[in-house]
């Protein structure tokens, strides 16, 4: 009789052990699916979270001299197609991207981003070739 009391303590022991080792597992897995969300959603945010928008377009130099290039940079969010005029190479939505362009003159360039329903948004920037 004493043995059997004392194996059913030792299993009471070993199942209460598992159970809570089971408790913090699914309770650090809960934690770490509640950051990663957190993580996800300021990721889409600054990626423009759910609105259709240029984020950002930029010549990176602004002044260059003749027969020297820059890069044109843009972001765009929700956009399903951009063009960049003028430009003669192609282009395409993406949250960073940028292009090199080698203008003989100064130049205003300018993006316009369409979304799924037909909008546009466009901007512009002056290159100053010297």
């Amino acid at each position: 009789m004493a043995v059997f009391v004392v194996l059913l303590f030792v299993l009471f022991v070993m199942y209460s052990r598992w159970n809570d080792a089971r408790i913090r597992a699914l309770s650090a897995a809960r934690e770490h699916a509640e950051q990663q969300r957190a993580r996800d959603r300021a990721a889409v945010e600054q990626l423009g979270g759910k609105d259709f928008a240029i984020l950002n377009f930029y010549a990176s130099p602004r002044v260059i001299e003749r027969g020297e290039s820059a890069k044109l940079c843009y972001g765009v969010s929700n956009a399903r197609s951009v063009t960049l005029q003028p430009q003669p190479h192609p282009v395409w939505p993406s949250a960073a991207n940028c292009v090199d362009v080698s203008p003989t003159k100064t130049t205003t360039y300018t993006i316009v981003a369409f979304d799924a329903a037909g909008n546009s948004q466009s901007q512009t920037v002056d290159l100053v070739v010297r």
